[in-house]
């Protein structure tokens, strides 16, 4: 019986992880190829400089997860993407917190581009 416990706690966690920040949109990697040559937008990628390196879409600037965003614009949309989207969401999280009002996730990441 505690084992169904325990499975439906961890669950939970994952379910509450990947719901999605109020007053973030989010996009389908199609949705992103018709905005990337858009100069009033601003896109970041919060990968890895490895994973970064590896490969990335040259729109995208790395800022990996967990460095400060104080030099993004406010009055300009900025695009998230990562590798699944996970980390992506994190970063939407972080932004929304600092102020950002216009911000966009990329589902799926660079594993659906």
């Amino acid at each position: 019986m505690e084992t169904w416990f325990i499975i439906a706690i961890i669950a939970a966690f994952f379910i509450w992880r990947m719901k999605p920040t109020k007053g973030v949109q989010s996009i389908s990697v199609a949705q992103l190829k018709n905005l990337l040559n858009d100069k009033d937008k601003v896109f970041i990628d919060v990968r890895t400089p490895a994973e970064y390196k590896g490969r990335h879409i040259p729109q995208f600037k790395n800022i990996p997860l967990g460095s400060s965003f104080d030099k993004l614009p406010k009055d300009k949309e900025i695009i998230v993407i990562c590798q699944s989207g996970m980390r992506s969401s994190q970063a939407c999280k972080q932004l929304k917190k600092q102020g950002f009002e216009r911000i966009i996730n990329v589902r799926g990441g660079m594993s659906a581009f």
